[in-house]
């Protein structure tokens, strides 16, 4: 960033501090700059500090310190200004702030290339699941994308983050009595959240106009900071915009393919504006599935602007591209019409230098050559390196987009994999991780900062089995807890019926062995496969002495009616008695709640259509808690069951009696491998055998799918190599050239 952006940045947040925070004592007035930078949200001790100010206001704020901030009375802060031991605390963690923000150049990445100016990726992504108080993320793309910006940040990858605010967020769920879900709307707390505007040179909160689209659409730029990571999110409620286009940004993934469309303008042909006006040089960009893919064709239209032929251009966008696709499911690939794609491209088409028949080839499918503008084949046509998210998405993949590449036999295509990981230090629980530090920090000090390395790993051996375990059931129960307190306070708003209460959890047993499923909703995620043989669930569920409950939780899209039926038949089952209160679906699942799910439950459950589930990322963060899976062999559970570690059954083929047959492999394994392991106890309570699985599950996938090992295949695999292709031939010894626009 430009010196005078930089201190246009900090004018603003200076102004926000005086305006809005003018109450918090200047001793502790640094909670203020924290407040905003998210990196306190994946380091405890910060987060504690605001939690010490007053704990009933942290829990009634959802754990947003930015609001907290706001809300707290002032005669709280003045007595932590003056509380010697909460001082103490204060001024390591903000010395530990400051050290990180300024301490790049000592980071993982410069050490690695220390002889390189930093190579900087603008990261583009439709979707940042970062913490509930920015509530623009639907799922699991969402909470990939904000780990690789912390992860980035942590390693000192040089990164920008470009995205979307949707002032309606994507969907807040409500259930009714029947179990139908409702879409409710919740306005977003531009005041209470984490998020500052971006200011251009007259100090107005900068709008930038989308090149060359007809009428004019125009984004207003808003700023997070993840750590060392600026991330810019667009919006188009702008007055400049027609009516219909300020609406553009309300939620996320609009049903409306025409709003769709001016979506994925903004950010991409918006999006890279927008980082030019603000003068940011970056050498590559990276898209995050298709959504943002008309980046490349902006970056291609800035090349021909300056004088380079199509096919220059082209190469050079190619060469400095990195595409990663997420799905197989058709249905999350957006394809636009010709016809809408002509109404909206119509004059910027021709600035690429070809013709209507070149430019839609460019979105083409290979083998639905008629079905529209694809922009999946966009991001593959547009970019060199192209990856999958684990070994078997990337082979489907290759399957699936063989043709984009005709001349190359199908094992060729160039589709390599990188399977997805999970930012440890976000979705690891501060108990289990000051547990782990006790025993892998003695004979590892750095483990934290090494946690990719599988050696390390082997210490949690030497956790005896009650330390774990004990801890384990403290994390139970204060997932059971946390329902409770959900359930109170839907009953205080709705006044539900009995058997709601029951069906939202209130009545779950503490002891008992519990599953877990919670993702999206949808027919292929098969959410109620359990449910196949209801008489031999409810043996399961109600066994005297060897009980089993289920907890689940998900959003159907809201133009899913499928999906929404799935939820209903599981919410209404639920609220059967025959299954004793022991099946419960939690409302309105994010991010908060999958904390207490991934780090409390005792099996997670995941049985989705074969082939279907790309990599998947939950089942990695229950096992960085102990947490063990059960899942079908697909995804990334096929690169981390060893047969040790969880338990794993095979998708049968399809046939009309592919459910029945996989249900009953799942029953099998619950009843006959599943519950007696968790229940054959010691007599000192302790189920050691279960124990050893857990201990053999952190060991054998923490430091395997974790951002850190993640973000590294991606640095060594493709950062450096985009250099090449970013104007003159270089090597990773030399200064890589950035682009950089004039104007």
């Amino acid at each position: 960033m430009t010196p005078q952006a930089s201190f246009q940045e900090e004018t603003m947040i200076e102004e926000i501090r005086r305006e809005r925070f003018s109450h918090v004592p200047e001793r502790i007035s640094g909670l203020v700059d924290l407040s905003f930078n998210l990196w306190w949200s994946w380091n405890p001790a910060a987060a504690m500090l605001f939690k010490q100010l007053n704990t009933q206001e942290w829990k009634e704020c959802d754990r947003n310190p930015v609001k907290a901030l706001q809300d707290i009375p002032v005669g709280y802060l003045e007595r932590a200004a003056k509380n010697r031991e909460y001082l103490r605390r204060y001024d390591i963690v903000m010395h530990r702030f400051r050290q990180y923000m300024m301490t790049t150049r000592s980071s993982w990445f410069s050490e690695q290339y220390p002889e390189r100016r930093p190579l900087t990726i603008a990261y583009f992504s439709s979707e940042f699941g970062l913490h509930h108080s920015l509530p623009f993320y639907a799922g699991g793309l969402g909470f990939l994308a904000g780990d690789h910006l912390k992860e980035c940040s942590d390693l000192g990858v040089p990164m920008v983050g470009l995205g979307f605010i949707y002032a309606g967020g994507y969907l807040h769920q409500h259930i009714e009595a029947d179990g139908w879900q409702k879409n409710v709307e919740d306005v977003f707390d531009w005041e209470g959240a984490p998020i500052t505007r971006v200011l251009d040179d007259s100090g107005s909160h900068m709008v930038v106009q989308v090149p060359l689209i007809d009428p004019a659409l125009y984004v207003r730029v808003w700023k997070v900071q993840v750590g060392r990571i600026p991330l810019y999110l667009l919006d188009t409620n702008v007055e400049l915009n027609m009516p219909e286009y300020r609406d553009t940004s309300r939620r996320l993934y609009l049903g409306d393919i025409e709003g769709r469309l001016r979506q994925e303008i903004a950010l991409g042909i918006g999006g890279r504006k927008v980082l030019n006006t603000l003068g940011i040089t970056y050498s590559a960009v990276h898209l995050n599935e298709g959504h943002s893919a008309f980046a490349l064709l902006e970056r291609m239209r800035e090349r021909v602007e300056r004088g380079m032929t199509p096919e220059d251009a082209m190469y050079q966008v190619r060469g400095t591209s990195v595409f990663t696709t997420h799905t197989p499911v058709p249905a999350g690939h957006d394809v636009f019409p010709l016809d809408l794609i002509e109404t909206y491209f119509d004059s910027y088409y021709p600035s690429l230098g070809l013709d209507w028949e070149a430019f839609t080839a460019l979105g083409r499918h290979p083998d639905y050559p008629d079905s529209g503008f694809d922009m999946t084949a966009l991001g593959f046509r547009l970019s060199r390196f192209h990856n999958g998210v684990s070994k078997k998405h990337a082979e489907v993949a290759r399957r699936m987009w063989q043709n984009i590449w005709p001349e190359l036999p199908e094992e060729q295509s160039p589709i390599d994999a990188i399977t997805n990981g999970v930012h440890l230090p976000t979705w690891l629980n501060n108990k289990m991780d000051l547990l782990y530090s006790q025993y892998i920090g003695s004979s590892w000090p750095s483990w934290q900062d090494e946690h990719d390395n599988p050696d390390i790993w082997s210490m949690i051996d030497e956790i005896p089995d009650g330390e774990l375990w004990d801890i384990h059931l403290w994390l139970k129960m204060k997932l059971f807890a946390r329902i409770r307190e959900r359930k109170r306070r839907k009953w205080a708003e709705y006044r539900n019926e009995p058997a709601n209460v029951v069906a939202e959890g209130l009545m779950l047993d503490t002891s008992a062995l519990t599953f877990g499923f919670a993702r999206r909703i949808c027919d292929y995620k098969r959410a109620d496969l359990i449910f196949h043989d209801l008489d031999r669930l409810e043996r399961l569920v109600t066994n005297r002495w060897m009980p089993v409950q289920f907890v689940f939780a998900g959003k159907a899209h809201p133009a899913d009616r499928r999906g929404k039926e799935i939820l209903q038949r599981i919410y209404q089952l639920a609220e059967d008695p025959r299954f004793a209160g022991r099946i419960a679906f939690l409302e309105d699942y994010g991010e908060q709640l999958a904390r207490y799910l991934v780090q409390g439950v005792d099996v997670w459950l995941n049985n989705p259509l074969p082939l279907m589930e790309a990599s998947g990322t939950s089942g990695m963060k229950v096992a960085l808690n102990g947490v063990l899976n059960l899942s079908i062999l697909d995804g990334w559970w096929l690169e981390g069951y060893n047969g040790r570690n969880g338990w794993a059954f095979e998708g049968h083929p399809p046939s009309p009696d592919r459910d029945a047959a996989d249900a009953n492999a799942l029953y099998e394994i619950i009843e006959k491998e599943v519950v007696p392991l968790y229940y054959a106890r010691a007599l000192n309570g302790i189920p050691h055998k279960w124990v050893q699985m857990m201990k053999e599950s952190i060991k054998s996938i923490a430091p395997r799918f974790s951002t850190r090992r993640m973000v590294k295949e991606y640095v060594t695999k493709y950062y450096p190599s985009v250099c090449l292709y970013a104007g003159e031939p270089t090597d990773l010894g030399e200064v890589c050239p950035v682009e950089r626009l004039p104007g």
